[in-house]
């Protein structure tokens, strides 16, 4: 679907390619700090925990709860905008809402994670859909057109393929310094020495490499230079940002225009969420890590080891993560580029009907929402977190 595009999910019909997995997960969580590690299988969780003080969570299983948890009612429509990466996921979060809650339904334009938050502080939505949360500016608009406090609530993990189409490669590793050398234009040629070092015995081929990055304002985008400066030991020197800060290459809209315009253009790399450079069937890179020398591809369990280096940067029942030891895994095998994606909501809002139905949207997301998640190229909220995330859905009014 096009960037910018608005869907109303209760008609549309969707198509992609997904991968499919099922795993088995191991998590404890001591403070805020989450250990998750996936092996093959079956998708459960044996959760484990102690509080500061020493207090058990006890043990559970990734579960889908009955739809009964679900409190409907309030504003029969809702209007929520941002993030691209959280598309697919949005389609499947809608239908449930609407099955969840005849009559209501929610209208979501995939426009990009700043047009998101910035309708959302804007007053122009209901609630907002980013890939990263809000920063210090956002919270302070935030707060003032909720007239409350405004929370970052993640549903979804998903990770970013470095997406390439160079004809005869389907294999190619990658580092975090090479990597961020062919984003900021210090490596322009596909056969570059760098690039030729991190591919033993491979023929790379004397061509012209063209960047492609999101034009829009993106939490993909920020997640993925904020990857760069953490893991290229200096070589981006660009910073982060929802704005790309490389300066080469050609900027599009959306996940979906980036994945299309690498799948058309020889020589092409870019960064994009997983499911859309699965849907257009695209090479994605290996990344070397920090953590041994073997080249990591995306997968279930290279994800959900990532994973377990979160920490929550939030207080109370706002629930952003700190992202950045992500980047710099200490487990081999853990895939370093991943995000946690967002809904931007006010804890008491104005209107109470649009709390009310917010509310229940939400609780439907963390409830038959998370069903399937991973057959779409995303990592579904673990138990654990998802009893924290409902405490905070149900204080949202």
């Amino acid at each position: 679907m096009a960037a910018g595009k608005t869907a109303v999910w209760r008609t549309a019909v969707w198509s992609a390619t997904y991968v499919s997995f099922v795993s088995s997960e191991s998590v404890s969580l001591r403070g805020n700090r989450f250990w998750i590690t996936l092996s093959s299988l079956v998708f459960a969780v044996m959760l484990t925990a102690c509080d500061g003080h020493g207090s058990a969570f006890g043990t559970g299983a990734v579960t889908v709860t009955p739809s009964g948890n679900v409190d409907c009612g309030g504003r029969p429509t809702l209007k929520a905008s941002g993030s691209t990466a959280q598309e697919y996921a949005m389609a499947r979060f809608a239908k449930d809402f609407e099955r969840a809650c005849p009559g209501q339904s929610v209208t979501y334009t995939p426009n990009g994670s700043g047009a998101g938050i910035s309708e959302f502080t804007g007053n122009q939505t209901d609630f907002g859909s980013s890939d990263s949360p809000l920063n210090k500016d956002e919270y302070a608009s935030a707060e003032r057109r909720c007239g409350s406090p405004a929370w970052n609530l993640p549903v979804v993990f998903g990770p970013i393929a470095i997406a390439y189409r160079v004809n005869g490669r389907p294999s190619l590793a990658l580092d975090g310094s090479t990597a961020a050398r062919i984003f900021n234009g210090g490596i322009v040629a596909w056969n570059d020495p760098a690039i030729q070092a991190l591919n033993p015995g491979v023929t790379l081929p004397d061509e012209p490499i063209r960047v492609v990055f999101r034009s829009d304002e993106s939490g993909t985008t920020d997640n993925f230079q904020r990857y760069l400066d953490t893991a290229s030991h200096g070589a981006w020197g660009r910073g982060a940002g929802r704005q790309f800060y490389g300066g080469v290459g050609e900027g599009v809209k959306g996940n979906d225009g980036a994945a299309a315009a690498v799948g058309r253009t020889e020589g092409s790399i870019t960064y994009v969420e997983w499911s859309f450079a699965q849907a257009q069937h695209l090479d994605m890179a290996e990344i070397i890590t920090s953590a041994g020398p073997d080249p990591v591809a995306i997968s279930a369990t290279s994800v959900g080891k990532t994973i377990s280096a979160a920490w929550f940067i939030g207080e109370g029942n706002d629930l952003a993560f700190d992202t950045i030891s992500f980047y710099r895994p200490n487990l081999p095998g853990s895939y370093p580029i991943v995000l946690a994606t967002y809904e931007i909501v006010c804890s008491k809002y104005p209107d109470a009907q649009v709390g009310i139905a917010v509310r229940a949207f939400l609780q439907s997301v963390i409830d038959a929402g998370q069903r399937g998640l991973q057959d779409s190229g995303y990592v579904p909220v673990p138990d654990e977190l998802k009893t924290r995330l409902s405490t905070a859905v149900r204080a949202v009014s």
